[in-house]
C-alpha cells in the first residue's frame, strides 16, 4: 500500500478530460453548465469594487474557478463591512461570487473547464502564437536579406551608370549636355589628329616603296594617308575636286530635342489670311503668271465634265531635266558633306582607318620578317633593295608602328565612336541618355524598395514585440493551471502525486 501511494499519477494533457470523464469526476454536460455560469460572471463583473488584484484578476481573457475563488477572498476584505452577527455577507456582489463558486463545484464542472482550458492552450493557443512568432521572426530575416539585395543591386546600377559615363567620357551629372559639349570638342580632336597625322611621312614612304620592289606596284598606295600627311585634316571637298574651296558652307548640326513635340509646338502657318476658306493656310502659293493647264468655266467646251484642261496632246513632250545634286554647287563652294573634313565625313574617316589599319598590318608583319632575316638567304634578298628598306632597323620600325597604332586608337576608342554616331545623329543622344537614365532609375526604384523592406521589417519587429508577451502570459498561465489541477486531482487520490504529461509551451 506504501508503495501504491508513493506511485504517481501519470495524465497527458491532450487526454485530460476525456480521463476525468472516463473516472467519473465530472459529468458529461458540464459545457451547458458552464454556459449558464460565464452568463453569471459577465454581469458579476459589471459591479466589482476598486482593487488592483481585481483589476488584474478580469483583465485576462479567461475568468475560470480559482480566479472566482480569490476573488471572493478578496471581497472578504472589501465587504467586511456588510457581515452581519450571523456571518453572513449582506453585499450582493459577494452573494453573486459565493453562488458563482458553488455552481461551479458542483459535479466538478470547474475541474472539467480548467481541464479543457488546459488543454486547449497545450495543443492550439500555444502552437499558434509560438507559429506567428515565428513566422514574424522568419519575415524579418528574409526582408533585411532582400535589403542588403536591393541596396547591393542599386549600388552595381550606380556603379554601371558612372562606368558607362567613363566610357563616354562624361561625369554623368546632365548626360544630354556634356554629350553635346563632347561633341563640340570633336573637330578640335580631329584637327589634332590629321595634325599628327604628318608624322605618317616615313611610314608611307617605307610602305610604298616596299611595294614597288616587292610587287612592282606602280599605283600609289595608301592615298588618303597621303593626303592627310601632307594637307592635314582638310575638307572633303578639296580630298575630293583637289582645289582648295573659296567659301565652306557647313551643315546645320541638328541640336537634340529636350522635350517631345506637342501640338502646340507645331506651326500650322497663320491662320485667318485665306481669303477663300477662312482660318486655314494650307501653306501653298500660286505665282501670278503661272499657267497651270486647269480651266475652271464651266461653259468651257474643251474641258469637259471635270472642267480640267489636259493640254493639247498633240503638242511636243516636256523636256525633263535631271540636275545631279552634287554638280549644282557653285564652283569653289563646299557645301554639305564636302564642307566636312576628312576625319568629319564617314566615306572618307572610313578609308583614313582602313590604310591605317593596313600600314599596321604591313609594319607588324615587316617586324615579324625582320627577326628571321638573319641567314644569308634573307639578307641577299635585300641586296638591290632601296636604301630606304635597308636603313630600317627592327626597333625603328617598331616606334613607326606604334605612332600608327596611337592614331588608330584615338579614332577607334569607344568614346570617338560615340562621339562619332552622336555627330552623324544627334537623336542618338536622346537614347544615350534614356539607357543611362533607366540604370538610375532602376537604382532609385530598388533603393525605396529597400526602404520598403525595412518599414515591412519594423513591423515585423512590432509583432514579435507584440506576440512575445503574450507568449509568456500564456506559458506562465498554463503552469499555474497545471499546478492546481495536479493538486485538485491530487487531493482526489489521498494526496498521491500527479504529473500532466505534454505540457510545453
Amino acid at each position: 500500500m506504501e508503495n501504491i501511494q508513493n506511485l504517481p499519477i501519470d495524465i497527458q494533457t491532450s487526454k485530460l478530460l476525456d480521463w476525468l470523464l472516463d473516472r467519473r469526476h465530472c459529468n458529461l454536460k458540464w459545457q451547458s453548465a458552464v454556459k449558464d455560469i460565464r452568463e453569471k460572471i459577465n454581469a458579476a463583473i459589471q459591479d466589482m469594487p476598486e482593487n488592483e488584484e481585481i483589476k488584474q484578476l478580469l483583465s485576462g481573457s479567461y475568468i475560470h474557478y480559482f480566479h472566482c475563488l480569490r476573488i471572493v477572498e478578496i471581497l472578504k476584505g472589501t465587504e467586511a463591512s456588510s457581515k452581519n452577527i450571523f456571518g453572513r455577507y449582506s453585499s450582493q456582489r459577494m452573494k453573486d461570487w459565493q453562488e458563482i463558486v458553488t455552481l461551479y463545484e458542483a459535479d466538478n464542472i470547474y475541474l472539467a473547464e480548467v481541464a479543457s482550458l488546459l488543454s486547449r492552450n497545450v495543443s492550439y493557443e500555444g502552437p499558434a502564437l509560438r507559429k506567428q512568432l515565428a513566422k514574424a521572426q522568419q519575415l524579418q530575416q528574409e526582408l533585411s536579406r532582400r535589403e542588403v539585395e536591393c541596396q547591393s543591386s542599386a549600388a552595381d546600377l550606380k556603379e554601371r551608370y558612372y562606368a558607362a559615363c567613363k566610357q563616354y567620357g562624361i561625369t554623368g551629372e546632365n548626360v544630354a549636355r556634356e554629350l553635346q559639349a563632347l561633341v563640340k570638342d570633336l573637330p578640335a580632336v580631329l584637327e589634332e589628329v590629321g595634325k599628327d597625322a604628318a608624322k605618317l611621312e616615313e611610314q608611307i614612304q617605307l610602305y610604298s616603296a616596299f611595294a614597288n620592289f616587292v610587287c612592282e606596284w606602280s599605283e600609289p598606295v595608301l592615298p588618303m594617308l597621303t593626303f592627310a600627311q601632307t594637307r592635314g585634316n582638310t575638307t572633303f571637298y578639296e580630298w575630293r575636286t583637289g582645289k582648295v574651296p573659296t567659301v565652306i558652307e557647313r551643315p546645320v548640326v541638328e541640336e537634340a530635342p529636350t522635350d517631345m513635340v506637342t501640338e502646340d509646338m507645331i506651326d500650322w502657318g497663320d491662320f485667318g489670311n485665306s481669303a477663300d476658306t477662312p482660318g486655314v493656310n494650307s501653306g501653298i502659293t500660286v505665282e501670278d503668271g503661272i499657267d497651270w493647264g486647269i480651266s475652271l468655266d464651266p461653259s468651257s467646251e474643251d474641258t469637259g465634265a471635270a472642267g480640267i484642261d489636259w493640254g493639247d496632246s498633240e503638242a511636243a513632250p516636256t523636256e525633263i531635266e535631271i540636275v545631279d545634286a552634287g554638280i549644282d554647287c557653285p564652283e569653289g563652294v563646299a557645301r554639305g558633306e564636302d564642307a566636312l573634313t576628312i576625319l568629319e565625313n564617314s566615306q572618307s574617316r572610313s578609308q583614313f582607318i582602313d590604310e591605317l589599319t593596313e600600314l599596321e598590318v604591313f609594319l607588324t608583319q615587316r617586324i615579324s620578317e625582320m627577326g628571321e632575316e638573319g641567314d644569308v638567304v634573307a639578307m641577299s634578298q635585300f641586296q638591290m633593295a632601296p636604301t630606304v628598306i635597308q636603313g630600317q632597323s627592327r626597333e625603328h620600325v617598331r616606334e613607326m608602328l606604334s605612332v600608327v597604332q596611337d592614331l588608330l586608337v584615338r579614332l577607334t576608342s569607344l568614346r570617338m565612336q560615340h562621339l562619332f554616331m552622336i555627330q552623324a545623329s544627334p537623336r542618338y543622344v536622346e537614347r544615350v541618355s534614356e539607357v543611362l537614365r533607366q540604370k538610375l532609375k532602376q537604382a532609385d526604384i530598388l533603393l525605396l524598395k529597400g526602404a520598403t523592406m525595412v518599414e515591412k521589417r519594423q513591423e515585423a519587429l512590432e509583432e514579435q514585440s507584440r506576440l512575445e508577451p503574450r507568449v509568456d502570459l500564456l506559458a506562465g498561465c498554463t503552469r499555474e493551471l497545471q499546478k492546481l489541477i495536479e493538486a485538485d486531482i491530487s487531493k482526489r487520490y489521498n494526496k498521491r502525486p500527479v504529473n500532466l504529461m505534454g505540457v510545453n509551451i
